[in-house]
C-alpha cells in the first residue's frame, strides 16, 4: 500500500474483516502511525493495526476536535510547569505571581478543582483581584478558549497558539547528543535567555528571574544548551501530569543566537528537549507561540506539532 499522507494525520481507515463476522468492512477513525503495517490509535487509546492487504481505503481527515476537557488538562498541565515563585487556589483558579516576570507567571487560570469548572464571580474576582494586590502586582487573567468568557469590557492581548505533538509519532534523536540537560539555568544559558538570543546592546532589558525559570509543581525541569563557551540554542523542558494521566513535556524559552539562526539549531534543541521529555515519561509535548511569531509557529509546525487551542490575556480597563 502507498500513501502520502503523513504519520501523526487524524484520518479514517476501512479494512476488510475476517471471515464469520456479520459485515465484510468496519472503519476506524484517530491517528495514523503507521504505514508498516497500517495503523491508527484512536481517541480511547486503542491502537487498531491491519495488514496492508485488508485495507480498502485510508483517507486524511481534517484535525479531531479537541474537547473542552482536554483543554483545561493540558492547561492544567502547562500551569504547573510555569507557576511562578507564588501560587493560590482561589475558587477553581490558580493564581500565581512572579515578581512581575512574564505574564504566565503573573496570571489567573481557570482550571477548575475536582473537574469543575470555574467561575469568574464577582466574589472570586474580588478574592483574586486582593490576591494580587497583597503581591504587589495587578489583577491579570490568562484565559484558555472555552474555560471561561472575557469579562464585559475588559481588555484582551498576546493571543497565544497552544500546540501539541503525539511523541509516538515523533523520530526521536538517536546516539550521543550535543545538547546539554541541566537541573538549573547555567550563567550562559540566563545570559541568552535574557535578550532571546540577540545582541545585548539593550543594558535595560530586565534579568531572568530564576525563581520563576525553576518553579515547577509536581514536576521535573530541564535546561537545554547548545554550544560552548556560550550557548548558541537553549530552552527548558518541564515535565508535568495532567488530571486525565497523561505526561506532557511543555517547551518553553528557546531561543538561538542571532549568527546562528536558520542552520536548525532551533529544531535540533528542541528535538532533544522532546528526548529528554521522553525518557522522564511523557507521552506528548506541547508549546505555546504568540500568533504573530510565524517563524517559530513555522519551525514547531515542521516538528509535527498541531494546534490545540489557544489563550490570550485580559485585564480590566484602567480608568
Amino acid at each position: 500500500m502507498t500513501t502520502d499522507i503523513p504519520l501523526g494525520r487524524r484520518v479514517v481507515m476501512r479494512y476488510q474483516l475476517p471471515a464469520g463476522y456479520p459485515q465484510p468492512l468496519t472503519d476506524v477513525i484517530g491517528e495514523l502511525v503507521s504505514l508498516s503495517p497500517p495503523s491508527v490509535r484512536t481517541v480511547e487509546g486503542e491502537l487498531v493495526s491491519v495488514s496492508a492487504d485488508r485495507v480498502v481505503a485510508l483517507k486524511a481527515l481534517g484535525p479531531r476536535p479537541i474537547r473542552t476537557k482536554e483543554i483545561r488538562s493540558l492547561e492544567t498541565a502547562a500551569a504547573m510547569a510555569w507557576p511562578g515563585s507564588a501560587h493560590l487556589w482561589i475558587d477553581g483558579w490558580l493564581a500565581r505571581a512572579g515578581n512581575g516576570y512574564t505574564g504566565r507567571a503573573n496570571s489567573a487560570v481557570p482550571l477548575g478543582e475536582s473537574g469543575v469548572p470555574a467561575m469568574l464571580s464577582i466574589d472570586t474576582m474580588h478574592k483574586i483581584a486582593d490576591w494580587y494586590t497583597s503581591q504587589g502586582l495587578p489583577l491579570l487573567l490568562q484565559l484558555p478558549d472555552r474555560l471561561a468568557p472575557v469579562p464585559p469590557t475588559w481588555n484582551t492581548w498576546s493571543e497565544t497558539v497552544v500546540l501539541g505533538l503525539d511523541i509516538a509519532n515523533f523520530v526521536l534523536p538517536q546516539g550521543p547528543s550535543m545538547v546539554r540537560i541541566a537541573d538549573e539555568p547555567e550563567d550562559g544559558w540566563l545570559r541568552t535567555h535574557r535578550y532571546r538570543g540577540e545582541i545585548p546592546l539593550d543594558p535595560s532589558v530586565r534579568e531572568p528571574d530564576r525563581s520563576v525559570l525553576t518553579s515547577v509543581l509536581d514536576g521535573t525541569l530541564g535546561f537545554a544548551s547548545l554550544g560552548l563557551p556560550e550557548p548558541l540554542a537553549i530552552g527548558r523542558g518541564a515535565v508535568t501530569t495532567a488530571p486525565d494521566g497523561r505526561r506532557w513535556v511543555g517547551l518553553t524559552c528557546v531561543a538561538v543566537a542571532t549568527a546562528h539562526r536558520r542552520n536548525g539549531l532551533g529544531a535540533l534543541l528542541c528535538a532533544e528537549l522532546i528526548r529528554w521529555g521522553a525518557e522522564q515519561g511523557a507521552s506528548h509535548a506541547y508549546v505555546q507561540v504568540e500568533v504573530g511569531n510565524s517563524g517559530a509557529l513555522a519551525l514547531y509546525r515542521e516538528l509535527g506539532f498541531i494546534e490545540h487551542h489557544a489563550y490570550r490575556y485580559a485585564a480590566p480597563q484602567s480608568h
